[in-house]
């Protein structure tokens, strides 16, 4: 398939620039075999089943938006994941002419800089802060900010509104460059709903990397490469899974995180063991789902991997179908916009 499979025209009006508040209160495009169903977040309990499972992407989001200076020229840095010797992947801006072995002082980092150790054609750089792991994560907190999706404008920069809003409820294990945008619909209200329906709960981590903010560039889709992610899945989800699915119960992923991850660790027959690594699991239309059965996710970018990933569970012409429906409807896109929830085709 080609990129161009995969474009779509949104009116601008249609990105949403805040989350709905409350956050039940957004809406969900019910995706069925036969039809398209309006709904609202509060009506997921009764879209579910009694024994159904729901698995969430527990994974926190870290302020990871730093600003560095080589001479007189400022580059932006966006970390996207630690590596195994202490060095950082990072997305550099404005930085053509840093080269390996040279130096980018962080802006109000208290002194700490970094090395470029390497650079990347795709504009990927590793780089090597010189302070330790505690003293990274302090310089964090006071030097970074959120890496917000550039369609969210802030003009007057990120503010203490945002660092709540971008963070899910299940939020506890960090390390996400950006939000698992499903996951903000949730709250206690709708936990209590879908416990009271029978629908149980689990997670897993996937840490969202700054590569879900880079464009596809390929028109032919097999020739693109997505930046790997690091995830887990604890043995306590691992049986819950089994044990749902030994009893029939439908397994709802919560997001496409959380779809990847579960899909990356599943073996052939569908079963779920403990699992930890990357996954850079690319899946477009074709793809051949071994353990999720429904998913709920926002609406996506055009010609973006996501797109691409909900064509090939619910099918390319009902997803077009979808989207035509929800920009028609007055759906809210992206991000902090509304939901959909899929059954597999």
């Amino acid at each position: 398939m080609n990129l161009a499979d995969f474009d779509y025209h949104l009116p601008p009006e249609r990105i949403a620039a805040e989350p709905a508040r409350p956050r039940h209160a957004a809406r969900l495009l019910h995706v069925r075999p036969d039809g398209l169903d309006d709904r609202t977040i509060l009506d997921l309990p009764a879209l579910l089943a009694p024994g159904d499972l729901l698995v969430a992407n527990d994974t926190r989001v870290i302020p990871a938006q730093l600003t560095g200076r080589r001479g007189d020229a400022r580059i932006g840095i966006t970390l996207d994941r630690p590596l195994a010797d202490g060095t950082w992947r990072v997305l550099l801006r404005n930085a053509r002419r840093a080269r390996p072995g040279e130096t980018i002082a962080i802006d109000g980092a208290g002194g700490i800089a970094a090395e470029v150790i390497a650079r990347a054609p795709d504009g990927s750089a590793t780089l090597r802060f010189d302070c330790d792991a505690e003293t990274f994560r302090a310089m964090l907190d006071r030097a970074a900010s959120l890496a917000l999706p550039p369609y969210i404008p802030r003009p007057t920069g990120i503010s203490e509104q945002d660092r709540q809003d971008y963070q899910t409820m299940f939020a506890a294990e960090e390390g996400a460059v950006a939000a698992p945008t499903a996951g903000l619909h949730f709250t206690e209200t709708v936990l209590a709903a879908l416990a009271a329906r029978g629908v149980g709960l689990a997670t897993v981590t996937l840490h969202v990397g700054a590569g879900t903010f880079l464009p596809v560039r390929e028109d032919q889709l097999e020739r693109h490469k997505l930046h790997a992610e690091r995830g887990l899945i604890g043995p306590e989800t691992a049986a819950l899974v089994n044990a749902t699915r030994a009893r029939g119960g439908r397994i709802v992923a919560v997001g496409t995180t959380s779809l990847r991850v579960l899909e990356t660790a599943a073996a052939k027959d569908g079963t779920l063991a403990p699992w930890h690594g990357e996954t850079e699991l690319f899946i477009t239309p074709g793809y051949r789902f071994k353990l999720v059965d429904r998913l709920m996710t926002n609406f996506h970018l055009p010609k973006s991997t996501l797109l691409m990933l909900v064509a090939a569970f619910a099918g390319l012409d009902r997803m077009r179908a979808a989207y035509a429906h929800a920009i028609a409807q007055g759906y809210r896109f992206y991000s902090y916009g509304d939901a959909s929830l899929l059954e597999r085709a």
